[in-house]
């Protein structure tokens, strides 16, 4: 571990080098950021999984500086460039970018028009003019540079030469890079122009058709609008800056007062700007820019999808799930308290002729004969009308009946975990299992899809793929292990992401299982094969097994401090079990009689809670929600209604809310609150049940527009602080314009054109 590391990222989190240290150890060791936050307090000084990762996220990037500044140095070495001053600048080099910078000037470089200059002998010119000596007659020093056999056939041509030397000096000097960039991040402008032809096809980006906006402050999601339409191949997307400041800049740095030379050296700064200097910020801002754009969006996907894998779950029920459909009929499965399909059938509730119909009949024998606890029926196709027809039976008030969102459920259908489960039955019914199973635990059934299928993204596919991978394996592993898992009812695809398995480890857990029955303690766990002491240390606290030998093996308590509870039993008298149920005996407990060198405070409060609430679930409960009687499509809205409804993705310009008819409503950020809301995820989650009322129903674009301001208060006339700069603060904000026909996957809002 490289000190200087340790030392910078302490600085940069604003945390003790010791907790940096600690925490890189362990990392470098094999331990999760989930085992390091739960069991490592004492080591860490109590960092969270944020400031777990927030390490490790930089401890990679320093890595790979030092790996390019090696790389940087051999290949210097190797060509015999290595100087102690050049050597001491990149050591220095504290970001890519600076020792990018560093490096320019000395990088292999392909055939330029100032390598071809050199090759004419022009440079010892090129650096006499660049000198700008008082005495220095240019005309009459280029003259003794012509020689036709070099290819300089006149003293312009010399001339010529060495400004192309000179501009590429410019380029490649350090500071007029650094001042450069610093100009473009400041004052450098987005601007976007249709490509000439493509407007009817490229009409969803039409509010980019003539756009301008400060690159210091576009927002994400428009930052990959504009890209998206770029890509597509509708947009022209460039960044601009003032040139006369960038002139300002060089004149500063090149310029050395009124000398024959200075309208040379100013031509040639010119030159390198215009063609090498700008060209390169421009890239690196529409890269960096990028990187942003990609980081915000991933963060709110992220949070949805740890939003919506942490939803209540209805816990182990006897489940009716239902896939709705009208003519091919509703696939109904029945499952037990452990998801276990018990029974699958196909009805035709939407053309029986009254809920006492045939297989109306039907349902309500399947609920008595299967103890049905609860009736989850998906959110498609049919959903609100099967919905209305279930509740028409009349079954008993003590079978819930909830609607489930279904987003993702034709993919696991047709999976090979599906398959694995299901071979002999076809995609509906696995279909249906989902939605059943998702009632009971969203999160072992979600688990189970790919996280991009689940439909709470923002830009998916246009983000770096590798960082969203990373992000969100990180958000369900933080998941399932702040849950805990049942090891002996867990499927494959959870266990997988428990602290120290993985795909392998999880099946040969699986296989264990059923050649030798459920496990009856943690310490079974080391007689499957290849579960090794590293990865039982990793795992044990987090896999749970109810009715276990040790009571503490259904608890978070980690098999490693079973000895601290069993002294805290010895010195009350009682057992282990008899102090988790008596809360007296555990309130006697004085923790400070049990601190030792490698259990703290944070360890044993830790323990105490556990034995009070041993193996608790940290989601909350679970609360049955209805959508509005009567409201089922579209042409049942109207302006002014107020709906529940649940929010189903949050983005960074508002949250799509369903309200029951088929078509989520958008909540646009200036809807949000009766106050300015910079982050939709300050007031909304996934999930989350709401009020909202219905501004605008669009019946031919499919669009609904939401409000959840409270509609007493007075609308505050907007800022014009808040507006764009450039172009786009120069021309009202665009009113609301016909949009065209969307393609699936694609969504445009009422304010501005979001796609993603």
């Amino acid at each position: 571990m490289n000190p200087a590391h340790v030392i910078q990222i302490a600085a940069e989190l604003a945390i003790r080098p010791g907790q940096v240290q600690a925490t890189a150890e362990l990392l470098e060791g094999g331990a999760t950021v989930p085992f390091i936050a739960r069991y490592r307090k004492e080591a860490t000084g109590t960092l969270d999984e944020v400031a777990i990762m927030a390490i490790r996220t930089r401890l990679t990037q320093l890595a790979e500086l030092d790996a390019r500044r090696e790389a940087i140095l051999g290949s210097l070495q190797e060509r015999g460039l290595l100087t102690d001053e050049l050597k001491a600048q990149i050591a220095q080099a504290a970001t890519m970018t600076a020792l990018e910078d560093i490096y320019l000037p000395y990088r292999p470089k392909r055939r330029t028009r100032a390598t071809m200059a050199r090759e004419k002998g022009l440079e010892p010119l090129a650096t006499l003019i660049l000198a700008q000596n008082p005495a220095t007659d240019p005309l009459a020093e280029a003259g003794a540079f012509v020689d036709a056999s070099k290819g300089v056939e006149s003293v312009e041509a010399a001339l010529a030469g060495a400004k192309d030397i000179i501009a590429e000096w410019v380029n490649e000097e350090q500071t007029a890079r650094t001042r450069v960039r610093e100009l473009f991040h400041q004052e450098g402008t987005f601007r976007t122009k249709v490509v000439a032809g493509k407007e009817a096809e490229g009409c969803k980006f039409e509010d980019y058709f003539d756009w301008e906006e400060p690159v210091a402050k576009a927002p994400s999601h428009r930052i990959l609008a504009m890209r998206m339409g770029a890509r597509d191949g509708f947009l022209r997307m460039q960044v601009s800056t003032p040139d006369e400041q960038a002139a300002r800049i060089l004149e500063t740095l090149f310029i050395k007062g009124r000398t024959p030379c200075a309208d040379l050296v100013r031509e040639a700064a010119t030159d390198g700007y215009k063609r090498l200097l700008a060209p390169s910020m421009e890239t690196e801002i529409l890269m960096e820019t990028k990187e942003r754009a990609d980081q915000e969006a991933i963060r709110v996907f992220a949070e949805n999808l740890r939003e919506l894998l942490l939803a209540p779950p209805l816990g182990r029920k006897s489940v009716l799930a239902i896939d709705p459909g009208f003519r091919t009929g509703c696939k109904i499965v029945c499952l037990d308290r452990q998801g276990q399909l018990k029974y699958s059938d196909v009805v035709y509730l939407h053309e029986s002729e009254r809920p006492g119909s045939s297989d109306g009949a039907k349902i309500a024998a399947l609920c008595q004969k299967f103890e049905i606890d609860a009736i989850s029926i998906g959110n498609g196709t049919a959903g609100r009308e099967t919905e209305d027809f279930i509740r028409s039976l009349q079954l008993p008030p003590s079978i819930p009946v909830v609607v489930v969102n279904e987003s993702g459920a034709s993919v696991y259908s047709a999976s090979d975990a599906a398959r694995e489960e299901f071979p002999d039955k076809d995609v509906t019914v696995r279909g249906a299992v989902s939605i059943g199973r998702r009632l009971m635990d969203p999160l072992a059934e979600l688990v189970k899809i790919d996280p991009k299928s689940i439909g709470v993204g923002q830009y998916q596919h246009d983000v770096d793929q590798g960082m969203l991978k990373q992000s969100l394996d990180d958000v369900v592993v933080s998941c399932v292990n702040s849950v805990g898992v049942e090891v002996n009812t867990a499927s494959k695809q959870l266990l997988q992401y428990v602290s120290g398995l993985g795909p392998q480890l999880a099946q040969n857990i699986i296989n264990y299982r059923n050649e030798n029955g459920p496990f009856r303690s943690r310490d079974d766990l080391k007689e499957v094969p290849r579960l090794g002491a590293k990865a039982f240390e990793q795992a044990a606290g987090f896999l749970r097994i109810q009715d276990a030998v040790h009571p503490l093996d259904a608890s978070a308590v980690h098999p490693e401090s079973y000895h601290v509870v069993d002294a805290m039993a010895t010195n009350a008298g009682c057992s282990v079990a008899d102090l988790m149920k008596n809360e007296p005996l555990r309130r006697k407990i004085r923790l400070e009689d049990y601190v030792t060198e490698t259990v703290g405070l944070p360890t044993l409060n830790d323990i105490l809670q556990e034995l009070a609430k041993p193996g608790r679930d940290p989601r909350q409960q679970f609360e049955a929600f209805s959508f509005a009687e009567g409201i089922r499509k579209m042409e049942d809205l109207q302006a002014g209604m107020r709906l529940p409804g649940i929010v189903t993705n949050v983005t960074a310009f508002g949250a799509f809310v369903d309200i029951g008819v088929h078509q989520d409503g958008l909540v646009h950020i200036s809807q949000l609150a009766d106050r300015f809301v910079k982050d939709p995820v300050e007031i909304v989650k996934v999930h989350q049940k709401v009020m909202v009322m219905v501004l605008a129903v669009d019946l031919t674009k499919k669009r609904i527009s939401l409000s959840m301001k409270d509609p007493s208060k007075p609308t505050p006339p907007p800022k014009a602080k808040d507006a764009p700069k450039g172009k786009a603060a120069a021309k009202p904000a665009p009113a609301p314009k016909p949009n065209p026909p969307q393609k699936p996957g694609t969504r445009l809002n009422l304010k501005w054109t979001e796609v993603w």
